[in-house]
């Protein structure tokens, strides 16, 4: 990605993608060029979470909700350490941001971290068309990186796909650090960041849990030189079938029986260890309103999601592993897609989704609650 000065409405931009449709609008954020997968978002709200969630490597992402930038951007709610996304794609930009904890626009925050966008076009049509074509690679081009359309659209069908894609080092933490518990300390966990978000060790702090979070590349004595009473295994961007080293992990965590909690590509982590296989959907589902039933107790929630990639395994049977036997516990109303996994003869499981979920819904933060009970009865 290159940048040059800051974006303003006067500045043209073209969205190009990999089939040949074109949009055209003015720059949003910085002025340059940007390349990734082009996927829609349905929030419509939690903007700032969503361009710092580590899930949206190499993704441009164009926010289904007609106005963005409302509330500006402060200097709490980042969930990591910068804006992962490659682009940004809206229709509306508030001009003037309006709320007490604002610090800035979002488009100077877009400006500051170099992040191309695109602003004034139908998303309306381009989600539409993403829906019925599917997630594809995308270019972002503005100011004087423009050129003949066709000479844009092989620079994006020139660029790497998403399926294949070997994301999750490049965004996790290379050092380790602890999140300490709130009040009493009760139980000790290693977090594996595959891209973790920053709300979710502090949701297993306020259970009185210390999160020791560790690099992807952790090794099993890693893992245990803290003297877990769990292991998490944390959401990331990319491709599952090529995490053969989380995997690996996991088996050995599953090998000694210790509570396993694993989210989003920890899902698909836990069912490559149990043998399941993965694959890419049509156009993914992100957003803070999905409707997923537990099928533990009959409940829909709706839920915070941001995957492109899903667990293959049979919905209405239990299966066989070498762990001992597994179901699906959770799944998608909208398509019927795997949206969580458990063991029965052992403590471990996992969702699809993010019950951390900033910012919103929280129908689903009873899984922290869930993860301390299975810690309780193998400590007991």
């Amino acid at each position: 990605m290159t940048t040059s000065t800051r974006g303003t409405s006067k500045v043209p931009a073209v969205l190009v993608l990999e089939d040949g449709r074109i949009f055209r609008g003015r720059a949003y954020g910085a002025v340059g060029e940007t390349f990734g997968e082009a996927v829609f978002s349905t929030g419509m709200t939690g903007y700032q979470e969503t361009l710092t969630d580590p899930s949206y490597d190499r993704q441009i992402v164009v926010a289904t909700a007609p106005q963005i930038g409302n509330t500006g951007w402060n200097d709490e709610d980042d969930e990591s350490r910068r804006i992962w996304v490659s682009g940004y794609v809206v229709r509306d930009p508030a001009r003037v941001p309006s709320n007490w904890r604002a610090k800035r626009s979002l488009d100077d925050e877009l400006v500051a971290q170099n992040v191309v966008g695109i602003s004034g076009i139908d998303t309306r049509a381009l989600t539409r068309h993403l829906r019925e074509r599917g997630s594809m690679r995308a270019g972002i081009f503005s100011g004087e990186a423009i050129a003949a359309d066709a000479d844009l659209v092989a620079r994006v069908q020139a660029q790497p796909q998403m399926k294949g894609a070997s994301l999750y080092e490049e965004v996790a933490t290379q050092e380790a650090y602890v999140v300490p518990a709130v009040g009493e300390k009760r139980f000790t966990v290693a977090a594996i960041d595959l891209g973790i978000k920053g709300m979710t060790p502090h949701r297993m702090a306020e259970r009185g849990i210390e999160v020791h979070v560790l690099p992807a590349t952790a090794t099993a004595d890693e893992v245990y030189a803290v003297d877990p009473d769990g292991v998490f295994f944390s959401n990331g961007p990319g491709d599952p079938a090529t995490a053969d080293g989380p995997v690996a992990l996991m088996s050995e965590v599953l090998e000694r029986k210790t509570p396993l909690f694993g989210i989003c590509f920890g899902n698909q982590i836990l069912g490559r260890a149990l043998g399941f296989g993965t694959y890419k959907l049509k156009y993914g589902h992100r957003g803070i309103n999905q409707p997923v039933q537990d099928r533990t107790t009959g409940k829909v929630e709706v839920t915070a999601h941001n995957h492109g990639f899903a667990v293959d395994a049979p919905l209405d049977q239990v299966s066989e592993t070498k762990f001992g036997r597994a179901e699906v516990s959770h799944v998608c109303l909208n398509d019927d897609v795997v949206e969580g996994l458990q063991l029965l003869d052992q403590p471990a499981f996992s969702v699809q989704y993010h019950p951390e979920a900033a910012a919103g819904p929280h129908d689903a933060a009873y899984l922290f609650d869930r993860f301390v009970s299975l810690m309780e009865g193998q400590r007991a």
